[in-house]
């Protein structure tokens, strides 16, 4: 495991407890572990179903207060090392249990829970079963984060190459594109040089997290503006965006690749060049970005084998972001290729 993916280990080690989903998985586990519970004393006991919404009840204190304390200690969980972290927590949910088997003794819940041997062993008992139980699920968590770490940490590996990636011919092709207009339009070649600068920069910073919808979208202009000059009328840019809620963010340079590729693969490899689209919309708090490009001529369509390399790596970073809830999907229609991005407006 490299650095990273230890860091991420040590720095969260515990899920989000409060969040509904896992509050909701907590109260279904504590429930089967009550059946299982009632099973295992069959047929000692004598109502079956008297014992099981006692033993339900009892589960569920434990369960629910533990994650609520859990819940609670998390900002504090999350700065240590997951040793002690592990530690308190266990400490925690046996507390926990402690607390919960003096209630239900007080409150003569235990009369139906102990099945003989009196207070000490009942509380006993508890401790021993929150022991296992509790022993089980925190090592399931350590595993389970480090293993996402593990990937998220090959997953960043892969976005920061496709990130720092910019064609070495699409390089080549601005210089020459800025020598070309020194002589002729020295004022646009210093604003090429200027467009260029900056989206270099923004494809070097590998540790930003999502940035402003606005600014990505500013970059794909600075792109094609650049892109527009050396194919002249060759390349035909349309976008058409709807209106936008403000504030939306996305990963930085999750759209120049797109364009790129439908460059190099849609409109260079015909003669008369082709319309590109971009289309902007969001509905049902989700984001879509769409390209397309026209199909390249027959002769010429193996070039079009590079649009899987981009949008499997952009489908990588989206999965990174947004932990599966973002998608890709690409399809051909009406002699164009059409790469869509959705992205929800709540990043987890």
């Amino acid at each position: 495991m490299n650095q990273a993916a230890r860091h991420e280990v040590a720095a969260d080690f515990l899920p989000r407890f409060c969040a509904i989903r896992a509050l909701f998985a907590v109260v279904v586990l504590a429930q089967v572990l009550s059946f299982v519970l009632v099973l295992a004393r069959l047929p000692a006991v004598g109502d079956p179903w008297r014992q099981l919404a006692l033993i339900s009840l009892f589960v569920q204190w434990v369960a629910l207060g533990s994650v609520g304390l859990l819940c609670l200690a998390r900002p504090l969980l999350a700065r240590l090392h997951p040793g002690p972290a592990a530690l308190i927590s266990y400490l925690l949910v046996l507390l926990v249990t402690a607390l919960a088997s003096e209630v239900a003794c007080a409150s003569g819940v235990v009369d139906g829970l102990d099945g003989g041997g009196g207070h000490g062993a009942f509380i006993l008992r508890n401790l021993a079963l929150g022991t296992l139980v509790s022993g089980l699920a925190l090592r399931y968590f350590y595993l389970q984060h480090r293993a996402r770490a593990q990937v998220r940490a090959e997953a960043r590996a892969r976005a920061d190459a496709l990130q720092a990636r910019i064609r070495p011919h699409f390089l080549f092709n601005s210089l020459n594109t800025v020598a070309a207009l020194t002589l002729s339009d020295p004022a646009r070649a210093e604003e090429v040089v200027q467009d260029l600068a900056d989206l270099f920069r923004v494809a070097l910073k590998s540790d930003q997290g999502l940035v402003p919808l606005a600014d990505e979208l500013e970059v794909a202009r600075r792109y094609l503006r650049i892109e527009g000059l050396r194919l002249g009328r060759r390349l035909r840019v349309r976008w058409r965006e709807k209106p936008l809620p403000p504030g939306l963010r996305v990963p930085p340079l999750i759209l120049q690749p797109l364009l790129e590729n439908a460059i190099y693969h849609g409109i260079e490899p015909r003669q008369d060049g082709g319309e590109l689209q971009v289309l902007v919309s969001h509905r049902r708090r989700c984001l879509y970005l769409e390209v397309r490009n026209p199909l390249p001529p027959p002769n010429r369509r193996h070039r079009g084998q590079g649009h899987h390399m981009a949008v499997a790596n952009i489908q990588q970073r989206l999965a990174l972001a947004y932990a599966g809830d973002a998608g890709v999907t690409t399809e051909v229609r009406d002699d164009e290729y059409r790469v869509r991005l959705a992205i929800p407006e709540d990043a987890p």
